[in-house]
């Protein structure tokens, strides 16, 4: 599941996550080392402050190395590393920065440590489990559904599209504004990457709506499949638009993102799926 509906608006599933874990986190470290615990604590700071600093500590070093790893990618778009919405972050990096964070402020005072380190272990066990089900409830291959081919009208499967490619799948709308900022990154991503499947499949409108759309903007764009039922986005575990999945030559889902990407982003998420 990428997203949680909460009535006409749809929020992402991982950083509503984080901020519940980091709340019961701060709540057990507050709860730890309350006023009157002995030893005190070293300033009047609270303990939950130490810990939201090290999520925001985890975030940076996420971010930072996510840039490092891809630096190619961002070279020529130096304004995208500030875009935090693109998804671009490392995990393992920002475990490692957040702990060493609390490692450093707990140093030398026994009742902070405690506090901290019990903290830390709630808000993570919070969110791993939190991950772990939104994990087992997301589909994980391409849904056996069957769609409308705008430029042919014949029905097509999107396994029929992928063929033996690796398979991106954006789902999008004419009125969403997202959508249409993004639209010409994925269309000239589709022009320079033969290699790998691009397939545009429209939300719960008529082909008049969307041809009338791709002819004033004239984007170019190949494989646009019309989804008037807007079934897709449940079948793949997301109420919000833009969303865009991409699948291994097999099948198998290996990212996904709700939410417009930039062409850096793309080009990350890309090159575990470009042929070497």
């Amino acid at each position: 599941m990428m997203s949680i509906p909460l009535g006409p608006l749809a929020l992402p599933a991982g950083p509503l996550l984080l901020l519940l874990s980091t709340w019961l986190g701060v709540w057990i470290a507050n709860r730890m080392a309350r006023p009157g615990a002995v030893p005190a604590p070293p300033t009047n700071r609270l303990a939950g402050t130490v810990l939201v600093q090290a999520v925001l500590v985890a975030l940076f070093a996420a971010r930072l190395t996510h840039l490092a790893l891809h630096m190619e990618a961002y070279r020529s778009e130096p304004w995208a590393w500030l875009d935090f919405r693109d998804g671009g972050w490392n995990l393992a990096a920002g475990w490692v920065g957040g702990l060493l964070w609390l490692a450093w402020q707990g140093r030398g005072q026994a009742s902070w440590r405690k506090a901290l380190a019990a903290g830390a272990a709630g808000g993570l066990v919070a969110w791993s489990a939190g991950m772990a089900v939104l994990a087992e409830v997301t589909p994980r291959g391409l849904p056996n559904l069957v769609f409308t081919d705008l430029a042919t009208g014949q029905p097509v499967r999107l396994h029929d599209v992928a063929g033996q490619r690796p398979l991106v799948v954006n789902l999008w709308a004419t009125w969403c504004g997202p959508c249409r900022r993004e639209i010409p990154v994925l269309g000239a991503a589709q022009a320079s990457q033969p290699g790998v499947a691009f397939v545009f499949v429209n939300q719960g409108e008529t082909a008049e709506t969307v041809r009338n759309y791709l002819e004033r903007q004239r984007h170019g764009l190949s494989l646009v499949l019309l989804d008037p039922q807007s079934r897709l986005g449940p079948a793949l575990g997301s109420g919000g638009l833009p969303t865009t999945v991409f699948f291994d030559r097999q099948g198998q889902r290996i990212d996904a993102h709700m939410g417009a990407l930039n062409a850096a982003a793309l080009a990350a998420r890309l090159e575990p799926l470009v042929p070497r």
